[in-house]
């Protein structure tokens, strides 16, 4: 369980969604137990302290779903690159200020903690010399250490990001080495290896300029967005919380099982 944020604490929550998914059709319709998945997030979000949480979205369908179970929504274009241009176009047109901070739930996190997204919201309250907070947890399998679709972070002394890469990172030179060359992967126990959480706090100023910096090498290389940031010399605060959120939805198998899981609560 994550720390929830101070009690005085002042952020909004945007989902992006948008229709098309190479790997579910119609991901942020799909049904589970009687709501699509897009309002599962935001029922979510409503268990934090967010002062508003609104679903930006580039089809008309995810806006009318929302819209008739009373969540937010607005309607962006269609053509933005990445949910960080989505989120930027919403930022304006709600008229957020500048210095407002915004968490990024994406929609397909219908299980996601609320006092996560509290905590990183307040991780970037505290934080004045960060532009943007993410969420880590430890890694405890190797399995997962070596999967390239589990990102990993390296943080330094102040809790802040120094990378983030698909590879294993730290690379536990004399520890792993041999292990790894006999096919048997141990874990650096010190730093312990940190899995990124996909969940993101922005001031609004810096997440309304992002998508006009030059994307990073590493970025294009890694695909993996949040190294445009690093790259530009900008810092992200790191909230590392005890135990990862529960599961996404990226599969038919990853639905399934969180339709099990609501089944279960209900």
């Amino acid at each position: 369980m994550s720390t929830p944020a101070d009690a005085g604490a002042q952020f909004h929550v945007l989902i992006p969604a948008r229709l098309a998914s190479s790997r579910l059709r119609n991901k942020p319709l799909a049904d589970i137990c009687g709501q699509p998945m897009i309002v599962r997030v935001a029922e979510r979000v409503r268990l934090s302290r967010a002062v508003s949480c609104v679903v930006a979205t580039d089809d008309a369908q995810i806006l009318q779903a929302c819209r008739a179970a009373g969540v937010d929504a607005l309607l962006t274009r269609a053509d933005h690159p990445s949910g960080s241009d989505r989120l930027a176009e919403a930022c304006t047109l709600l008229g957020l200020p500048d210095d407002a901070i915004v968490v990024n739930v994406q929609g397909d996190e219908p299980l996601m903690d609320p006092a996560l997204i509290e905590a990183v919201a307040a991780e970037l309250q505290r934080r004045p010399d960060c532009v943007m907070s993410t969420a880590a947890h430890a890694i405890e399998h190797a399995a997962e250490f070596a999967n390239p679709n589990a990102v990993k972070v390296v943080l330094d002394r102040a809790g802040r990001a120094q990378y983030f890469s698909r590879a294993p990172i730290p690379w536990w030179r004399d520890g792993m080495a041999e292990a790894w060359s006999e096919g048997i992967v141990e874990l650096p126990q010190q730093p312990r290896p940190l899995r990124h959480v996909g969940i993101y706090g922005y001031r609004v100023g810096f997440l309304k300029a992002f998508p006009g910096l030059e994307p990073a090498p590493t970025e294009q290389c890694e695909s993996l967005e949040q190294l445009r940031v690093l790259w530009h010399g900008e810092r992200i605060a790191v909230h590392v919380c005890a135990q990862a959120p529960g599961p996404g939805v990226d599969t038919q198998a990853d639905l399934e099982r969180v339709r099990e899981i609501f089944a279960r609560q209900a």
